[in-house]
């Protein structure tokens, strides 16, 4: 029962749905439902289906009803709550420069948004429910003179029993309660945050603004901003890092601090610093944007390609220029393993695109055309980006070891649609209406990867030798 004395109705969401065979028509249906209750309802049903995972009943359905609420309170509307209206967003607002969504495995100084809920529900229950009680009634209470002192006093309360609940002893055990192994991995992390806000914030200061390189004389500004006793603990450090590699350009360039610290490009006296965590950072980094692009290219979307290739060019070839890195040592091979996921991710890709090309420009008997016979503008801006994309692996090919089929492919790219175009013109020359009409849509194919390939004078060239192309006028032998 709520403080109104009523219940949100939970939206119809069959409580055995099968989440995984969701299509986005049904996704969208129950963000419109979701988005048109009231502010307050909206709340209040976040609520049940935080008690209902406290409960352990559908945890799947309560975690995935609750993302989407999220989503909804948290995009800009007249009729959105304020978010510091939402007690556990402003108890764990110092949390959010660290949250990241959906991902399977963290690097140090990141939480998953998904441990809030639980780790709230448990400081509510049983971590620090007097404490929790006090802070949303001084919430409620406009007359609160400061909320952000009540806020601060609950985020130490919060840090405290964190620290105990995680420190060795039996309370340690109760941590099964908080649910998945993620939460009981990201509740400490968030203890430690919570308990140094104050010094974060200053760091977050005293920090410059966008750094574009990382130069000597911003490395030594960085570190002199670091040096607080309260930011040094090992769970610490890696979030004031965090503040930092969000400043950068170039992520990777975080490594510069662990080097300068060691005074050498040695992995293992780098290691052997406090400030060794920068470089597992960095390559956990450039792991997850190989994901990325792996998952982009499988799902034909071109579209961030280019930024991923330019980031993992630069930081893989960044790390090894920077850092001596031996062979068999884990960093070594972990940056291994980049290279080799990121070759064999788009090898097959590359060395598919000319066959694509072929498929679209190959000119078959005349006998075959019909009057069905088209070509798929979707098809040809598909191939068209794909053309691109091999172009674009050219600049990045020998640092992401792909440099020969990259090669291979754009030269053969090169040499089929240039002598395919100049066949197509040839073709236009035909007096049957049915076949010339099919050869245009090639054509038109043809000058758009012409355009990718010799740039737009060379297209513009073969555009207006089609356009001169009249029936009647083909050359024979």
């Amino acid at each position: 029962m709520t403080p109104g004395g009523y219940r949100a109705a939970p939206p119809p969401v069959s409580h055995g749905l099968a989440l995984g065979r969701m299509g986005q028509p049904t996704i969208e249906r129950l963000r419109d439902y979701l988005g048109q209750l009231p502010p307050k309802a909206q709340a209040l049903l976040m609520r049940e289906f935080e008690r209902a995972i406290e409960r352990g009943e559908d945890v799947a359905v309560a975690n995935f009803v609750i993302e989407q609420l999220r989503s909804i309170v948290r995009a800009p509307s007249e009729d959105a709550t304020p978010r510091t209206a939402d007690p556990m967003r402003l108890l764990f607002r110092p949390l959010e420069p660290f949250l990241v969504e959906n991902t399977p495995s963290i690097r140090p100084g990141q939480i998953r948004r998904s441990s809030l809920a639980p780790v709230w529900l448990w400081c509510a229950r049983e971590g620090i429910p007097e404490d929790i009680r006090k802070f949303e009634a001084a919430l409620a209470d406009p007359a609160t003179p400061d909320i952000d002192r009540v806020t601060r006093t609950t985020q130490i309360a919060a840090s405290e029993a964190i620290a105990k609940i995680t420190a060795p002893g039996p309370d340690r055990q109760r941590l099964g309660r908080l649910g998945a192994p993620s939460v009981v991995e990201d509740i400490g992390p968030m203890g430690a945050v919570l308990k140094v806000r104050e010094a974060l914030d200053t760091l977050g200061i005293r920090l410059q603004g966008y750094m574009r390189e990382f130069e000597e004389s911003q490395v030594r500004s960085v570190l002199g901003a670091l040096n607080m006793p309260s930011l040094q603990s090992p769970q610490v450090l890696p979030f004031a890092l965090s503040l930092v590699m969000q400043r950068l350009g170039s992520p990777w360039q975080i490594v510069r601090l662990g080097i300068s610290v060691a005074a050498s490009d040695d992995e293992v006296r780098v290691a052997g610093t406090p400030l060794g965590v920068t470089v597992t950072m960095a390559i956990h980094d450039l792991s997850r944007v190989t994901n990325e692009l792996r998952a982009d290219i499988k799902r034909g979307q071109y579209k961030n390609i280019i930024d991923h290739l330019k980031t993992l060019h630069d930081g893989v070839r960044g790390l090894r220029t920077e850092l001596d890195f031996r062979t068999d040592s884990n960093w070594g091979r972990q940056l291994a393993a980049i290279r080799s996921d990121i070759s064999n991710g788009m090898k097959s890709e590359i060395d598919g695109v000319p066959g694509r090309v072929r498929r679209l420009l190959r000119q078959g008997p005349d006998k075959d055309v019909t009057a069905n016979s088209k070509i798929d503008p979707t098809e040809v801006d598909e191939t068209a980006a794909l053309i691109e994309f091999v172009a674009v692996c050219r600049n990045y090919a020998s640092e992401l070891a792909i440099n020969e089929v990259t090669l291979r492919s754009f030269t053969e790219l090169q040499q089929y649609v240039e002598t395919a175009t100049e066949n197509l013109v040839e073709s236009l020359r035909t007096t049957n209406p049915t076949v010339r009409a099919f050869r245009k849509m090639q054509m038109q194919a043809a000058i758009r990867f012409c355009d990718v390939l010799f740039g737009p004078d060379y297209a513009m060239l073969m555009s207006k030798a089609a356009d001169m192309a009249r029936p009647g006028e083909r050359k024979t032998g």
